[in-house]
């Protein structure tokens, strides 16, 4: 079992699964190809249709409807996740972009998540909690989706921080040297 286990992690360590920040780039471009998917359905009646039980019983969407109507919720969720997804993509390069999208994305997901308690006819009448039934086991993904968010969250901020930190070092280390160069003796 040993050596198989070893050669396993020899091949997969060649196929780069060890790269410094894979998982991280992984789970950046996956929420980037969700939410363009997700953005894009919100575009046609079919999904302003389908979303009709998961925002009015969305403890905080359920404004949506009153002030937007139907398509027009659908719609400014549409444009809500595009933009998410294309600040999660600048994510890419920009870690301050990639702060606001993961914000974006976990404001979308904690909206998302806490729909569950409140639909109707969502656990099995006769099996009960926690035997899903009707709409809850599609939002329960969106546990999952909310945890990567806050990983994203935590690693652009991280990242960002460490960044400010090593600029602050080199702007430090530069006053010092300037500093050191203007008190030195003419020779």
């Amino acid at each position: 079992m040993n050596a198989l286990t070893s050669i396993l992690t020899s091949i997969l360590n060649r196929f780069g699964l060890l790269k410094k920040d894979l998982d991280y780039q992984l789970l950046r471009a996956s929420m980037v190809i969700i939410f363009l998917a997700f953005g894009y359905q919100k575009w046609w009646e079919y999904e302003a249709q389908v979303l009709i039980p998961y925002i009015s019983n969305g403890p905080l969407i359920f404004w949506m409807y009153p002030v937007f109507g139907i398509r027009g919720a659908s719609w400014f969720l549409g444009v809500s996740e595009w933009l998410i997804a294309t600040l999660l993509f600048l994510g890419f390069w920009n870690k301050k972009l990639g702060i606001l999208g993961a914000l974006g994305s976990c404001a979308t997901f904690v909206s998302t998540v806490t729909i569950i308690p409140f639909m109707p006819n969502g656990w099995d009448p006769v099996a009960g909690f926690p035997a899903m039934a009707g709409n809850v086991p599609f939002l329960m993904k969106d546990v999952v989706l909310l945890a990567v968010s806050f990983y994203l969250l935590k690693q652009d901020v991280m990242r960002t921080s460490l960044a400010a930190g090593r600029a602050a070092d080199t702007r430090t280390a530069a006053a010092a040297v300037a500093r050191a160069s203007l008190t030195a003796p003419n020779r």
